[in-house]
């Protein structure tokens, strides 16, 4: 098992690598080239780089990803793929992505894309609170140990 982190803009890479060092999984986090490090990833750590392109990190995530492999991700195009690669994908707020559910996340947001576009407003996200950094603790914890 490995876990790929969809890592541009998640709050809990440090979680991640926490309890997957812990479970000795290794961790691929995979970033656009925008956030680039010089810093040297911990053992058992690696960073993708990946050009900016918005779906770029999910095509390298899917290519490398393997049955039972875990992908954390907020991307539901990204979900979906992983899902159907026989992975666990988990949201950071500790959601779990499941067939069962992933069809209406999808409808969903082709709808509020669809509202978007004629000009219409939604909602955002709402904003990351430390129970949702517990609650993805939990869940992943769950998977690796």
């Amino acid at each position: 098992m490995k876990i790929y982190v969809d890592a541009d803009a998640c709050p809990v890479n440090d979680i991640v690598i926490d309890e997957a060092l812990s479970a000795d999984i290794p961790v691929i986090l995979v970033k656009s080239y925008d956030h680039f490090s010089i810093e040297d990833d911990p053992a058992g750590v690696e960073s993708i780089y990946v050009d900016t392109g918005s779906d770029s990190a999910d095509y390298r995530i899917m290519a490398l990803a393997e049955p039972n492999d875990v992908i954390i991700t907020q991307d539901y195009g990204l979900a979906a793929l992983g899902l159907a690669n026989n992975c666990t994908v988990l949201h950071h707020n500790g959601f779990v992505y499941t067939n069962d559910n992933i069809e209406s996340l999808l409808h969903n947001r082709h709808t509020h894309a669809k509202m978007r576009r004629s000009g219409q407003k939604t909602k955002g996200p709402k904003p990351f609170t430390n129970d949702d950094r517990a609650r993805f603790r939990k869940r992943l914890q769950r998977k690796v140990h």
